[in-house]
């Protein structure tokens, strides 16, 4: 099973701290935020890793990562996403990376509490099809947002101003190989970008999409909030365990 970390982009939304770095450099606490994408990815298992990068700043992805020994790896790969092209966009790119195989995608400014290596576990047993992760938020307006009739989820919609319910779909996809066909169908939405979410939603058309509720805390790091949140929690995990 592969690994893909999404950190590519141009982080408008975090200046003028992304004016001169790529958002997923910055730091949460004591690390660069995309260390922790790649530690959740060898935790559960996964060593055959590829990083997406974008901007202006991929060499400084080269410069810190190198071959991954920081992370017990042999070698990380790496591809480069041109613009803000969106989520699915940025997942195109690692078609050939991933061949035939499974693939777990993180975003780059996902930080979780807790090991996902059950939920990669289950996926792995799944003839076909994909797995997401589900969160309980506060603020579901912010993600995409599941409807869940029984158990099994009918839609998810993205951003909601009045949401169905108060789940998140976190930014922990796993899939078949077939995702990269429906990629390439996709149309770009109104703001221009190719949607997780569109890809999500054929899974869900095909009945085959699974998911998992997310133990433990969850959070991005895509806006001032949530950053300072994020390097927050961590510490509070850290000290918890000294």
């Amino acid at each position: 099973m592969k690994g893909v970390v999404l950190a590519g982009g141009l982080g408008t939304r975090m200046m003028p701290l992304t004016k001169v770095t790529n958002k997923h450099l910055l730091p949460i606490y004591n690390k660069p935020m995309v260390f922790y994408p790649i530690e959740t990815l060898v935790q559960a298992g996964i060593t055959d890793i590829l990083v997406v990068t974008g901007g202006g700043n991929a060499g400084d992805f080269l410069r810190l990562l190198g071959n991954g020994k920081d992370f017990g790896l042999k070698e990380i790969n790496y591809a480069y996403q041109e613009g803000e092209g969106g989520i699915a966009d940025a997942l195109a790119l690692a078609e050939h990376f991933v061949g035939d195989d499974k693939v777990a995608i993180i975003l780059g400014d996902n930080i979780i509490e807790k090991n996902i290596k059950p939920y990669v576990d289950n996926f792995k047993k799944q003839e076909k099809g994909a797995r997401i992760l589900l969160k309980k938020v506060h603020d579901p307006d912010r993600f995409g947002v599941p409807v869940i009739e029984a158990d099994k989820i009918i839609k998810i919609e993205e951003k909601p101003k009045e949401p169905q319910s108060s789940y998140a779909v976190t930014g922990i996809y796993m899939y078949d190989s077939r995702v990269f066909d429906i990629v390439k169908t996709l149309k770009p939405s109104d703001r221009g970008e190719l949607e997780i979410t569109d890809v999500n939603n054929s899974y869900i058309e095909s009945r085959q999409l699974e998911y998992d509720i997310l133990d433990g805390w969850w959070t991005d790091a895509g806006t001032f909030e949530s950053l300072f949140h994020a390097s927050c929690l961590v510490e509070k995990k850290i000290k918890s365990k000294a």
